[in-house]
């Protein structure tokens, strides 16, 4: 797989605005489901307990994709073609925001909304995270990717229907964003003449 070909590349300012567009319609699409399917949404409580536990849940993920980034080509090829068109054009500061709004969002509606509908139980967090994964699928070369974001899924999700809260995931999820970005960046800006 190469790099993204200089016109598949958006500006900072089309990133910026599709993540939070994308941020905005997943918060929508959850409130419009938890309110047709009469579905109460999966708490949000402050347990610090619970948000160092999402930070070592951060870390164990970053480490195993580190791993898998480092052994696999074929996840190494889907993750630098995907996060060369999502994250190159971004600044440091920016990486804020690609932290913070996908993984607050995307918690609310998949483990929040998606989990509940469809069960707490292992069926529901298998179900809820392939549809998860497959939010992650950019075209066919990017399974690796997509399959990584449905193992991503699965911890995250058991960790919701065992907590019954959904700040571990929430948690877990925006430092696993801001870690992968911040990764990626130190091992590509050094590339760079």
């Amino acid at each position: 797989m190469t790099s993204p070909a200089p016109e598949d590349v958006l500006s900072r300012q089309q990133i910026l605005l599709a993540v939070a567009c994308t941020a905005i319609a997943l918060l929508i699409g959850a409130k419009l489901w938890q309110r047709v399917g009469a579905i109460p949404q999966l708490p949000w409580r402050w347990q610090p307990e619970l948000a160092i536990a999402g930070l070592g849940v951060a870390i164990g993920v970053l480490l195993l994709s580190r791993l898998c980034y480092q052994l696999w080509p074929g996840y190494r090829q889907s993750s630098d073609f995907y996060l060369a068109i999502v994250l190159k054009p971004l600044t440091w500061a920016d990486l804020l925001w690609i932290g913070l709004l996908p993984g607050l969002s995307e918690e609310l509606l998949f483990r929040g909304v998606a989990l509940p509908a469809i069960g707490l139980n292992w069926q529901g967090v298998l179900i809820s995270s392939l549809l998860f994964g497959s939010l992650h699928l950019g075209g066919r070369s990017q399974w690796p990717y997509a399959l990584m974001a449905t193992g991503v899924g699965l911890v995250l999700g058991w960790t919701a229907v065992e907590t019954g809260n959904l700040l571990l995931p929430i948690t877990a999820h925006i430092c696993i964003n801001w870690g992968s970005a911040l990764w990626w960046k130190l091992d590509h800006d050094r590339d760079r003449p």
